[in-house]
């Protein structure tokens, strides 16, 4: 009879491919999340994970991981507040001289007063417009309004080949001072008077002159 025979059973590796084809349609995936949500989703497991674990390392658990986290964003605050931005390479790119042109003369007696209180920074700065401006009237320069410190000293070192280097090093002093957030010293001015002083006193090379 129908009810001896034996019940029909499909073989289980043949069942499982056929489940997998049948799933592997395009019908069933019509709502999955795309790649990148995918990703992000992943993304914040593992950040789930992370915080999970720190917080059961931390004496309080997750109040206590809280607690660090806002006062090392508490620190590095206080920090920024108090150092302020980090300082960038000196520049030359803004020019030497302001607005208001004055002569060689001037910026020595502004230089000096402000070495005589100690105010360095000021006086390197002074003394270095001073030095380029006595060149200007000599007509060693030509005068040039937005030229630089780097500018001017290569410049002055064609009709004063002798003191190039001392030029050169002159206009990174300034640069230092004026963009790079760098003091000067005593020396510092000190080294661009002599400078100065004896670029006044240089003949200079007539084939290196401006025509």
């Amino acid at each position: 009879t129908g009810g001896d025979e034996p019940p029909v059973t499909t073989p289980r590796v043949p069942a499982r491919e056929a489940a997998e084809r049948e799933l592997s349609k395009p019908a069933y995936h019509q709502d999955d999340p795309n790649w990148f949500m995918r990703a992000l989703n992943k993304f914040w497991d593992w950040i789930g994970e992370l915080f999970s674990a720190a917080s059961d390392a931390t004496p309080g658990g997750t109040v206590g991981l809280l607690v660090i986290l806002l006062a090392v964003v508490a620190v590095a605050a206080a920090l920024w507040w108090r150092l302020g931005t980090p300082r960038r390479s000196p520049t030359s790119a803004a020019p030497l001289f302001d607005d208001r042109p004055r002569s060689a003369a001037e910026h020595r007696a502004a230089a000096d007063a402000h070495a005589a209180q100690g105010h360095w920074n000021q006086a390197v700065q002074e003394r270095m417009r001073a030095l380029v401006r006595s060149l200007e009237e000599r007509a060693l320069l030509d005068p040039r309004p937005g030229r630089t410190a780097d500018e001017a000293a290569t410049e002055a070192a064609r009709p004063l080949p002798a003191l190039a280097d001392r030029l050169r090093a002159a206009a990174r002093d300034f640069d230092d001072v004026a963009y790079g957030g760098r003091t000067a010293t005593q020396e510092t001015y000190e080294r661009l008077s002599a400078l100065d002083a004896e670029a006044e006193r240089t003949t200079p090379s007539l084939a290196g002159a401006p025509r």
